[in-house]
């Protein structure tokens, strides 16, 4: 079974800061959030630039993208079992390019991204591996803080200081522009549930390594 959505986008950026969530004491920080993204599109200025997270050869005959939230236990199973030997097999080889989207469920998702973004391309998607390997630790708690605590324990383990996390937890403009390219890019290729997987432009749902495997190398054979 994969995760279907269910929140609206609106409804997660008015979530999404966890600096002002925590720095401002819970409630009152969401409020301040949403005031801050009402201002913003009233008075509209130039959006953050929220790149596709891109590995593998720039010319791989076959082009691969998933949509997958970090919140999402399927994704991390197909991260852990599918993700891993794919990497190895396909992208590392030079047969795949392999572009990662987020998607999200929650603020800790989001939350999650915006980490994973801090570091940037280099740092990506090691943070990406990580956060799905530790997921059942770091999104445990009930508690905004405790998450966010969490995620700068991982950042911290990527290299980065708790200035430059807390920066980019912060960054609400950031936040609404990760959730519009969300929200624009799942709505483009009708993606319902995670994991959502394209192959060179055809849509598949969550499959085994040996059934993406079977979809691989018949394109590789055309």
């Amino acid at each position: 079974m994969v995760k279907k959505f269910g929140l609206s986008a609106l409804a997660l950026v008015m979530m999404a800061g966890a600096g002002l969530w925590l720095g401002q004491g819970g409630t009152t920080g969401a409020l301040s959030f949403a005031a801050q993204a009402q201002e913003t599109a009233a008075a509209p200025a130039e959006a953050p630039v929220v790149p596709d997270m891109t590995i593998g050869a720039a010319d791989a005959p076959i082009t691969m993208v998933e949509y997958a939230s970090y919140t999402c236990p399927h994704c991390a199973t197909f991260h852990s079992e599918v993700f891993k030997q794919l990497k190895t097999d396909y992208i590392d080889t030079g047969k795949v390019k392999f572009t990662f989207r987020e998607v999200y469920f929650d603020r800790y998702g989001l939350w999650a991204s915006m980490v994973a973004r801090c570091g940037g391309e280099m740092r990506y998607f090691g943070i990406s591996g990580i956060l799905f390997e530790t997921q059942k630790e770091w999104a445990a708690s009930n508690e905004p803080a405790t998450v966010v605590e969490n995620l700068k324990k991982i950042g911290r383990t990527a290299g980065m200081d708790d200035a430059t996390l807390s920066a980019c937890l912060e960054d609400g403009a950031m936040a609404q522009a990760m959730v519009d390219a969300y929200q624009k890019n799942s709505a483009a290729d009708d993606v319902t549930a995670t994991p959502t997987i394209f192959v060179n432009g055809e849509k598949h749902s969550n499959m085994s390594y040996a059934d993406l495997k079977e979809v691989l190398d018949a394109e590789l054979a055309e």
